[in-house]
């Protein structure tokens, strides 16, 4: 029988996402950083300009409109204005280097591409990103450069009335982490984003009175998403620049949030930096992580230093968040329920359903699950299928509803015949006090499948222990899982959207499968 969270009345109305807050408070503050203040009025406008403007550059409801932008509030404002006339927006990680760049602008094929100024290096070296029918739009952190540039797109007055776009319409293409292969194209269709955020600001719990910080790329789904909830709701966003304790530490004492969010990685750093005190989460009533695994020693740091624990919530860019903790109802370890709207099967490998308490494959079916990849109607036709999307996550779900996650099919280890969640031993390894970041992956063996090897970043402030002793460490908490060996890196590979990057860990081990104990790689 399906897991089933509550119903949903039906999608959030993207085209006028700003209309709550524009009724209850219009000369508030809609969305804040550190160096920008947005009132609900003035975002508005700001975004109905940059719409008119759009069109007025040539494009046309449907288009593509790429972005490669750090985390601003500019972003924002552009994701806004691409859903106020019906444009398509593409938006691109950060990290991207030009050879990724020109594999999702092959993909998604896009019009024009809005970029700050400090890509423009890497963007010569692309050899897509110059050739883009309507060219590029120009950002710096004083509004832009270049012709056009952002500030004068949108400091632009012509007069434009926008119909809403219809429900089927392509809304947005995100890519994929890019953590099983090549990146994919997720396109997600006004309706179906407008599930997501519904959901969202129910399983979040948003409403007016709440500040929303979510201190993740809005060019992921995490960010984005979180973002649009807490508008929808006529809540305060407050837009992190980076993710790095000078910058959160500071908005956590400036704007006070009642709601925050970070990737697992993120809040160890912030957990774990000097200057962070209870005194900086006082307003913070619930703080969620999601994107990989919360590990026991995240989750008991983070509780000791803000007095709160930690509300796991889990997502995909295909899906939408179908899973939080309610901070009522905290399990330490569970992904929390089936939130509103939304339903789970956990399967085999024949797509039967597993009892309570057995591993299987998560599937979700739910109104906002993706239309498809696109322009890949194979690898759509492979993961949707009779309505249900298979997450490729291997989950278990308790007798409450709660589930518990137990790693990526692709990424499960098999050493003699047991399966090994590298998420399981990574949380293990971070349990000690020198250990900054680890990563697992699984080193092919003719004897035993798989062996199971780590790598971690050591802290220079601690004592550097020997490898054995992680290993003997590891073993004392994760047992026959512990690795057999451990590399010490300089700094942790990270994929596009800051997750330990397992790919490259693979590959690095397959390079280096006949590495000794203890050896480093620089």
């Amino acid at each position: 029988m399906p897991l089933s969270g509550p119903p949903l009345d039906g999608p959030v109305s993207l085209h006028d996402i700003l209309k709550s807050g524009l009724a209850l408070k219009p000369d508030a503050d809609a969305l804040v950083s550190r160096r920008q203040r947005w009132s609900w009025r003035r975002l508005d406008d700001t975004a109905t300009r940059l719409a008119a403007s759009y069109l007025a550059l040539g494009l046309a409801p449907g288009d593509r409109v790429a972005s490669l932008m750090p985390n601003r509030t500019e972003l924002l404002v552009h994701y806004i204005a691409c859903m106020k006339c019906g444009l398509v927006a593409m938006p691109l990680n950060y990290r991207y280097m030009a050879p990724e760049i020109d594999h999702a602008l092959s993909i998604g094929e896009p019009k024009i591409l809005l970029a700050h100024d400090e890509r423009r290096a890497d963007l010569a070296l692309s050899k897509l990103a110059g050739k883009l029918p309507l060219g590029q739009v120009g950002y710096d952190d004083t509004g832009g450069s270049g012709n056009p540039s952002f500030k004068s797109l949108a400091e632009a007055t012509p007069a434009r009335d926008f119909g809403p776009p219809k429900p089927n319409d392509p809304a947005i293409i995100f890519f994929t982490s890019g953590s099983t292969g090549k990146p994919k194209g997720v396109c997600h269709s006004f309706e179906t984003l407008g599930w997501i955020v519904a959901s969202a600001v129910e399983s979040f719990g948003m409403g007016p009175d709440d500040v929303m910080m979510p201190a993740g790329s809005a060019s992921h789904v995490g960010g984005h998403h979180l973002s649009l909830m807490t508008f929808a709701a006529g809540g305060r966003v407050v837009t992190a620049r980076t993710f790095d304790g000078d910058e959160i530490l500071a908005l956590l004492r400036a704007e006070r949030p009642t709601k925050m969010w970070m990737l697992p990685s993120a809040l160890y750093a912030l957990t774990r930096d000097h200057g962070a005190r209870r005194a900086d989460f006082a307003s913070v009533k619930a703080c969620f992580s999601g994107g990989d695994k919360v590990s026991d020693a995240l989750e008991k740091e983070f509780t000791e230093l803000a007095g709160i624990a930690i509300d796991e919530d889990y997502g995909m860019t295909e899906i939408g968040i179908p899973t939080v903790t309610p901070p009522a109802g905290l399990k330490i370890g569970s992904i929390g329920p089936v939130v509103a709207g939304y339903q789970a099967s956990i399967r085999d490998g024949d797509r039967r359903e597993v009892p309570t308490g057995t591993d299987g494959r998560l599937w979700i079916r739910f109104p906002g699950n993706m239309v498809g990849y696109w322009n890949n109607p194979e690898a759509t036709a492979e993961t949707i299928v009779d309505g249900w999307l298979d997450t490729g996550d291997v989950m278990s779900a308790d007798a409450d509803g709660y589930l518990w996650f137990h790693g990526r099919q692709k990424q499960i280890i098999i050493h003699d015949g047991s399966n090994i969640c590298p998420q399981e031993v990574e949380a293990a390894l971070l349990e000690h006090d020198a250990v900054a970041s680890a990563g697992v992956v699984g080193v092919e063996s003719r004897m035993h499948g798989e062996n199971v090897r780590g790598y971690v970043t050591l802290d220079p402030a601690a004592p550097r222990p020997t490898m054995q002793a992680l290993i003997q460490f590891a073993r004392a908490r994760v047992g026959y899982k512990a690795p057999e060996e451990i590399v010490v890196l300089d700094a942790m590979p990270l994929n596009a959207t800051g997750k330990v990057d397992r790919v490259t860990l693979k590959r690095w081990a397959a390079e280096t499968s006949g590495a000794t104990v203890g050896g480093e790689r620089r």
